[in-house]
């Protein structure tokens, strides 16, 4: 895949403003793809979609193909007759600032509910619902069971003080093991809840499809994330036990991380079930087909976060309490996306996360299917990260940055670029003078712009980078499972800071042709 030389910016739909305790798919997202298109940029970069579970981490989704009802826009269910004025004036929530998920959950999901009931007995979408499902008849029904059987096991775990109600700990066995008279017994008077969590589902992708035309419209590609391993409380691992490195009681035999490294010492331990590969590749990759599919339904391009893990994976055996000891085990993936090549053409829209420990294989691996990698920016002027020092042929300075590469200033897992600024050492910021020429009045700002006029065929800035936000305004720090994915913005930019983006996209040729952005796209293939 050839990169178009053109830039974006990474900014979650959480952290958008807006009046209900969390930011959605509503209005301020289209003033956002607005504003994306008058800066002259052609991506917004999102994180996962799918609904949050541990620590509100859009990386441990309870579900590889579900939407999340908390991003639904209250105002949009209100245009489309399904929520009153009142109803969203009570909603309200008018502190503004962080995302308290404490508050927000309960309220969106109420508002959510009663769309949902609203939606059913209209029936005026019965067409439209019946398609729904029919299209997505691979994955619905089990996302259903599981979210109706979790809400109320989870109820039953919190009346009891009992602190893990995932479903291989705490669902009854016929549940959890899927025994179809166990199943038939739970959806016995359960079809009108069933119904709705599949409706909220057929919202969410309603009002996502309305954004991303808007976005196409102005010229804007979505790029979208996909985990690489999957959540074990979730909708995929009861659904498909077989896929997964699993014990008769349903319990992971070992379990995913990476080994101690720059934002860890003792590595992270992610908890994720590991896959069972031999099975995948005797389906034809057939689950994994689907799901990246299902992506790319939803995005113009792919980010597969952890791609490494698609060489190796690190395991560790469960009931490890750090990831330092493990193992990295072989994983198939040559075999998997030349499985996805088949289905989806040679041209694979796929971008490779292919940072941390990268081994031979893993570059060949991203090499031989023409995946463009990543270059993180900040890591080219951090002394601890590079392992040796300040170096110039560091690999994430921006001189050694190639066309087939998407550069980010940072990641939602760094420090912004101010925060880590202000904890740079002396010889860090040195360095920094030494590479620019010159002792920059605004660091920050310094840096995006020498992303920016890199070789690098995309460049993608965090909004936080943009706007020279410091570590109060950080998404995520790895490790830790509290505080994290709560920033927000006050208010989207205004057309000084688009006009500012704008000349230095064009300077630096970043810009879309010609003077409209709706017939363009950041990615194209070969030769065209």
């Amino acid at each position: 895949m050839r990169l178009r030389r053109s830039s974006g910016v990474l900014l979650h739909p959480t952290s958008l403003p807006g009046p209900y305790g969390i930011g959605d798919l509503g209005p301020e997202a289209v003033r956002f793809v607005d504003w994306l298109a008058d800066a002259g940029q052609s991506v917004w970069q999102v994180l996962p979609l799918g609904p949050t579970g541990y620590g509100d981490s859009p990386y441990a989704p309870f579900s590889s193909f579900a939407g999340d009802a908390l991003l639904l826009s209250p105002e949009l269910l209100r245009r489309d007759g399904l929520l009153t004025d009142a109803e969203l004036e009570r909603a309200r929530d008018g502190r503004g600032g962080r995302v308290d998920y404490g508050r927000a959950i309960p309220a969106k999901e109420s508002l959510a509910r009663l769309a949902a009931e609203r939606l059913l007995s209209s029936g005026g979408y019965a067409a439209e619902l019946d398609a729904f499902g029919r299209a997505n008849a691979g994955w619905l029904d089990d996302y259903c069971l599981f979210t109706a059987i979790k809400r109320e096991r989870d109820a039953a775990a919190a009346a009891a003080g009992v602190r893990d109600s995932s479903w291989n700990a705490y669902w009854p066995r016929g549940l959890a093991r899927r025994e179809p008279e166990a199943i038939a017994a739970f959806r016995a008077g359960r079809g009108r809840e069933l119904a709705l969590i599949g409706a909220e589902q057929f919202l969410f992708r309603r009002q996502w499809d309305e954004l991303r035309a808007r976005a196409a419209s102005r010229g804007v590609s979505i790029v979208g994330d996909l985990p690489i391993f999957v959540a074990m409380d979730s909708a995929d691992a009861w659904a498909h036990p077989e896929l997964f490195r699993l014990d008769a009681s349903g319990r992971p035999i070992e379990v995913a991380g990476v080994p101690p490294d720059y934002f860890s010492r003792d590595g992270q331990l992610w908890g994720n079930p590991l896959y069972d590969w031999e099975r995948h590749e005797a389906t034809g990759f057939e689950w994994w087909i689907a799901r990246v599919e299902a992506a790319l339904s939803l995005y113009d391009l792919v980010r597969v976060d952890h791609f490494r893990g698609l060489a190796a994976c690190w395991a560790v055996p469960a009931g490890r309490k750090t990831a330092r000891r493990g193992e990295w085990k072989a994983a198939p993936g040559t075999a998997l996306l030349s499985a996805l090549r088949a289905r989806l053409g040679d041209e694979l829209p796929i971008l490779a996360e292919d940072l941390g420990f990268i081994t031979p294989d893993v570059v060949e691996l991203r090499d031989r299917f023409g995946l463009p990698g990543m270059r993180i920016l900040q890591f080219g002027f951090d002394a601890r990260e590079s392992g040796r020092g300040l170096d110039p042929g560091n690999p994430f300075l921006p001189h050694n940055y190639a066309p087939g590469c998407v550069a980010y200033t940072g990641t939602h897992d760094n420090d912004t670029l101010a925060g880590w600024l202000a904890s740079a050492s002396r010889e860090e910021r040195a360095f920094i003078i030494d590479y620019l020429g010159y002792d920059p009045p605004d660091p920050a700002r310094a840096l995006v712009r020498e992303a920016m006029k890199s070789a690098a065929g995309l460049v993608v800035v965090p909004m936080q980078d943009l706007l020279g936000l410091g570590s109060e305004a950080r998404m995520n720090r790895p490790g830790t499972t509290e505080g994290n994915w709560a920033w927000r913005l006050g208010s989207l930019p205004g057309p000084g800071a688009a006009d500012r983006l704008r000349a230095m996209t064009r300077l630096y040729n970043r810009a879309p042709a010609g003077s409209s952005a709706a017939a363009e796209r950041a990615v194209t293939a070969p030769g065209a």
